[in-house]
């Protein structure tokens, strides 16, 4: 079988532990190359994970003929640059959330993927959650009734990070909001199958060269539901949480956003102002990041479009851009 080869930009502790295994396990794919700014640093991953290729410049990485795509998983704001880089040597991009810094950034990086004629997708990796697709269908089934109203959280302390860009504006884009909402808003769009008409939001601890630090939207979907998210750097234990509340009923998940996991999908069903039943479902949710690399090696196998098209990671990106804007 034919495989994709990847080259990894920004070969931090994300992608030494999520990325590399992912493409490792992806039957169509093989890792070939990885990029970080210490070209010592690079060498000593590489010899340590048997990588053929290492490197310290994203150019080099995106020039050489042994690599077919690549994976970007650095700063926020170096999405936008090196994505640009690497169409114009031609190679197919997997970019990490959130896609961009700003929303005329984003369009750019489609453009310029469209007109080198390669493949591109945002790593919204919760499309390929079995637990999102069990509520998703559910929901479909009419089992809750009508939905009026969806609410996500994904809380943490972020305070241990090793990623000492996330707290600067102008290299995270935003604090949660860009870092762990997104997961938020791009499962309940996709679970909806629903575009958001307006977003208002309201920050907390909004300082001139730091991100925020506490996050709550309030979205308007186009079919009518209205939804709410919260997402915060300043929580003592990590939990995210995501839920839809019907005429008939209620479907909901805690844990809906890790991989190599079992989480438990909670139905409740209502009767004359009452709970009259409670029926749970347990999911067992393989590696995402596994499906979504294999995926995209796919659609480039087969030159079929990506699941995540690119429509749809622009709205995101554009609810991000109104969020932050309209913030109070």
């Amino acid at each position: 079988m034919k495989k994709i080869r990847y080259g990894i930009i920004g070969f931090g502790n994300f992608a030494e532990r999520a990325i590399l295994p992912a493409i490792r396990k992806s039957e169509n794919s093989e890792l070939v190359a990885i990029q970080k700014r210490s070209l010592e640093q690079a060498r000593e991953k590489a010899h340590l994970y048997d990588i053929p290729y290492y490197f310290d410049s994203v150019n080099t990485l995106v020039s050489s003929n042994n690599v077919d795509a690549v994976f970007i998983v650095s700063a926020n704001s170096q999405h936008y640059p090196e994505t640009l880089l690497a169409a114009a040597w031609e190679k197919h991009v997997l970019v990490e959330k959130p896609m961009a810094t700003s929303y005329a950034d984003a369009v750019e990086m489609v453009d310029a993927c469209k007109k080198a004629d390669v493949k591109f997708m945002v790593g919204h990796m919760l499309r390929f959650s079995p637990l999102l697709h069990r509520i998703k269908d559910i929901i479909e089934s009419g089992r809750i009734g009508k939905v009026s109203f969806a609410r996500s959280e994904f809380i943490y302390d972020a305070g241990g990070t090793q990623r000492e860009w996330l707290w600067n504006k102008q290299t995270a884009g935003g604090g949660p909001l860009f870092d762990i909402a997104i997961h938020c808003l791009d499962s309940m769009r996709y679970v909806l199958d629903d575009t958001v008409t307006s977003v208002k939001s309201m920050m907390r601890n909004i300082f001139s060269e730091k991100v925020e630090t506490t996050n709550l939207l309030s979205l308007q979907f186009s079919q009518g539901v209205i939804g709410s998210i919260y997402s915060s750097f300043e929580a003592p234990y990590r939990q995210n949480f995501i839920e839809f509340i019907g005429s008939h009923g209620s479907v909901s998940a805690y844990k809906f956003t890790p991989s190599n996991t079992s989480s438990v999908v909670e139905i409740k069903l209502g009767k004359e102002g009452g709970i009259e039943n409670i029926i749970t479902e347990e999911i067992s949710v393989p590696d995402l990041y596994q499906l979504e690399v294999t995926h995209f090696s796919d659609c480039i196998l087969n030159n079929t479009e990506p699941l995540v098209t690119n429509e749809s990671a622009l709205h995101n990106q554009r609810i991000l851009e109104l969020a932050r804007s309209s913030a109070v």
